[in-house]
């Protein structure tokens, strides 16, 4: 495909939309919307056969959802991965990582969203005060055994794609 023009449709601190005119191998023509969004980082905290997870309100879905912490950077800045995973760790739970180990990368929605999120695995936790931002108020933070965790994932209570991507993510590696 080759992009013809762009247009920038909306923008906020967060995100941008815009509408791309396309020329497709075919020689037709036609639109491709596409939201635009920064890296994010994913952190699964493990503690032996624990994870730490964070519980908020989704807006667009209208639910409170659990998921492991993830975010980008304030501004839509382009941050290091591994200083972003840190910070959003240590923002939504509190918790520190004196081991980081980065286990790949995701595109959250590849047909409409430039968005790729790096994920992380964080051992030798130690716990202290959270510095959540005033959109994620609302978060809850619990352990919740892997089995568990599984468990919420067949009953539909974890339905974050992003989350239990990540997931098979550490289950592939742990049986490297």
């Amino acid at each position: 495909m080759q992009t013809l023009s762009t247009r920038q449709v909306y923008e906020n601190p967060w995100m941008r939309l815009r509408e791309d005119k396309i020329r497709r191998a075919d020689g037709s023509e036609g639109i491709y919307a596409v939201v635009d969004k920064p890296t994010y980082a994913l952190i699964i905290p493990l503690d032996g056969d624990r994870l730490h997870m964070v519980e908020q309100f989704r807006y667009p879905i209208g639910l409170r959802r659990w998921e492991f912490p993830q975010g980008t950077a304030p501004g839509m800045a382009d941050t290091d991965p591994l200083e972003l995973a840190r910070r959003e760790l240590r923002e939504e739970t509190g918790l520190r990582a004196g081991q980081m180990v980065e286990l790949g990368l995701l595109d959250v929605a590849a047909g409409m969203s430039s968005q790729r999120g790096r994920v992380f695995l964080a051992t030798e936790l130690t716990e202290g005060p959270h510095e959540r931002e005033h959109e994620e108020q609302d978060m809850r933070t619990a352990w919740i055994e892997r089995k568990e965790f599984e468990a919420m994932i067949q009953r539909e209570e974890v339905t974050d794609a992003q989350s239990i991507a990540a997931y098979a993510m550490l289950l592939m590696r742990e049986r490297q």
